[in-house]
């Protein structure tokens, strides 16, 4: 058995939930919930964990950028008593949180792994025990230097990870990244793909709420619509969902004029595509180049979950615009390639 020690942090999510009268909602008592399921299940121990419940449990959907924060602080408040963490969080924004705590934990140097459940721990078929028992053992017994998601036998870059799936068990993907290993019989770690230590940088500014926003181009869209965007005093920055390898309607002045004008504020405008798999190439069409004029900001191939939460943690750090420009294509813990 490890002589490691592991602590689990409950934030809520499906894994942890019970039906109600209006649906499935979190619920307390996950340590004594887990401590049942595994009586009697395996005469190998488990690495020694202890279990911290939120006493407001999130509903993954209600995630803010303040939550980010609240789980981050208590892994850092406990940063030297334990070798490892995992962290039980709700699926619908799980690649989002996993993302922020890659750049807030940057150089913690120990695994840090998400997990979560389609079908509650509760249910008597579900997948949630699976990931946690073996959430437990790779927080324990195996060198991850950096935040992963675990989820139905794949260990995925949190950075790099996506939900793709409502209602499948394989509802993680990593589309633009290898998964760092595969768990089925045995488990196995594709070491050349590991973050290697790294020097210790924690973050412990605030994010400034409603700084980041996103916007999803589609056929005959009216820029104008969105004018109101620019009047809030918060906004920093502006991801557009472009179509394809990065393409935007060029002929649409309205939209054009609207960039335009966010530009001219300061607002540092990114483009990411709408498509799951692939990088931006923004110019490989002519539409393209009007991105290129506008000095907007391709985003190579980052998730939109690492680009809102880099955003996020790049505006914090009150950094002028275009040092946010600049430092986005940067890799700081792997969530890009090197430009």
């Amino acid at each position: 058995m490890s002589d490691k020690r592991i602590l689990i942090v409950y934030t809520g999510g499906t894994i942890g939930m019970r039906k109600s009268d209006r649906g499935y909602q979190p619920v307390e008592g996950f340590a004594d919930l887990l401590a049942k399921r595994l009586e009697g299940r395996t005469l190998t121990p488990l690495p020694q964990y202890d279990l911290i419940e939120f006493e407001t449990l999130i509903d993954s959907a209600n995630v803010t950028p303040a939550d980010w924060s609240q789980i981050a602080a208590c892994i850092l408040k406990r940063k030297d008593s334990y070798d490892g963490f995992v962290i039980l969080h709700g699926t619908d924004t799980m690649a989002y949180t996993a993302s922020a705590l890659s750049f807030i934990l940057m150089g913690l140097n120990k695994p840090v792994i998400f997990t979560g459940a389609q079908i509650p721990l509760i249910e008597l078929r579900n997948d949630a025990f699976s990931n946690v028992v073996t959430s437990l053992i790779l927080a324990a017994d195996y060198s991850l230097n950096e935040v992963c998601i675990y989820f139905n036998g794949r260990i995925m870059r949190g950075n790099r990870s996506r939900k793709l799936k409502s209602a499948g068990f394989d509802a993680f993907n990593s589309p633009n990244f290898p998964w760092l290993g595969t768990v089925g019989i045995d488990i196995t770690l594709h070491e050349g793909l590991l973050l290697g230590p790294m020097m210790e940088n924690f973050h412990q500014n605030d994010f400034l709420q409603h700084s980041v926003a996103q916007l999803q181009l589609y056929p005959g869209m009216d820029g104008a619509m969105f004018r109101a965007m620019l009047q809030s005093e918060n906004l920093k920055a502006l991801i557009i969902l472009s179509y394809g390898v990065g393409n935007p309607p060029d002929s649409n002045q309205s939209l054009i004029q609207f960039l335009e004008e966010a530009s001219a504020q300061g607002i540092v405008v990114v483009n990411v595509s709408q498509c799951v798999q692939g990088r931006v190439v923004q110019g490989a069409y002519a539409s393209g180049d009007a991105f290129n004029r506008l000095g907007v900001v391709p985003a190579t191939d980052l998730t939109l979950e690492a680009a809102f939460t880099k955003l996020h943690y790049l505006i914090s750090q009150g950094r002028a615009t275009e040092d946010i420009r600049a430092q986005l294509r940067v890799p700081y813990c792997g969530e890009c390639d090197e430009n």
